[in-house]
């Protein structure tokens, strides 16, 4: 057998490494327009049972590719959302793994580009470090500070974890100064969540709360409707206005899915989400 010369191997190893990473480039927009086709599914089983697979797929992917941004940002969005529509309502505890392991995916992007040393600085520092950020970072600080707050939300009694929440916020609000339309207005929908959760009493701002949901359903003409839900849950519970509270479910369960079929499977779970709100008005009111 003739022995292959250094030359030819070189060029095997070069040509496997491209082949890699054409199929890596490859699998990555197949992933992209497999969330973009998950997002429009409305029936809830099916899209548990392949968000649960695809985000397993994912991972598998990033174990030969660890450094891709584009693939930890689908794996840092795709925990948050499954977390999200899937996990707490049944498991907090749940939840709160999913929600730290795409808080991790979303740091990892962030980490490449200078913010690690602000994860223990003070707030001021904090913002410094932020406002080094590129709006091409944009996406990995909103849902990092997606699985980040939602984490915190359902370990409320955890000091540890509240102390957190200015940082988060400090976030959110960096999110709004660059782009507040991203993701149907998500960070006013976000600091309206967290501003609208607090009583007042111990430090809640419910006019801010309202503003900032009002400034969400604007952005998204309306069409986007989990902001309702949390309008809901937040806000109009705190303040005790259940007139409020029936008239933001009634608008959830009288709309459409049809009316943002991008984003379908988010609409179809806050639908879900209005109907197991409003089984528990008694309570609440």
């Amino acid at each position: 057998m003739k022995p292959i010369s250094i030359v030819s191997l070189v060029f095997l190893v070069l040509f496997s490494g491209c082949i890699q990473k054409i199929a890596m480039n490859s699998l990555g927009a197949i992933m992209d327009n497999g969330f973009a086709v998950m997002n429009e599914e409305q029936d809830l089983d099916i899209a548990d049972k392949a968000i649960a697979s695809d985000l397993k797929l994912l991972e598998a992917v990033l174990k030969s590719d660890p450094g891709n941004e584009h693939l930890l940002q689908l794996a840092c969005q795709g925990y948050c959302s499954y977390a999200l529509g899937f996990v707490e309502d049944d498991s907090a505890a749940r939840a709160v793994v999913f929600y730290e392991r795409g808080k991790e995916y979303g740091m990892k992007i962030l980490r490449r580009h200078g913010f690690a040393p602000a994860e223990s600085v003070d707030q001021a520092g904090y913002a410094a470090a932020l406002a080094k950020l590129s709006t091409d970072e944009l996406p990995a600080v909103f849902w990092t500070a997606i699985g980040w707050g939602s984490s915190v939300y359902l370990n409320a009694t955890d000091p540890a974890a509240l102390a957190d929440l200015p940082k988060i916020e400090a976030m959110m609000q960096w999110v709004i100064q660059n782009n507040p339309s991203y993701f149907y207005g998500g960070a006013h929908f976000f600091l309206g969540t967290l501003y609208g959760t607090t009583p007042k009493v111990l430090g809640g701002k419910p006019d801010e709360s309202r503003k900032h949901f009002e400034q969400a359903v604007n952005i998204a003409d309306g069409k986007f409707l989990m902001t309702y839900v949390y309008f809901a849950r937040s806000y109009a519970v705190q303040t005790q206005n259940q007139e409020l509270f029936d008239s933001l479910l009634t608008r959830v369960d009288t709309t459409s899915l049809d009316i943002l079929p991008e984003a379908r499977l988010s609409n179809a779970i806050a639908k879900q989400k209005a109907l197991l709100l409003r089984s528990k008005e008694e309570q609440l009111f």
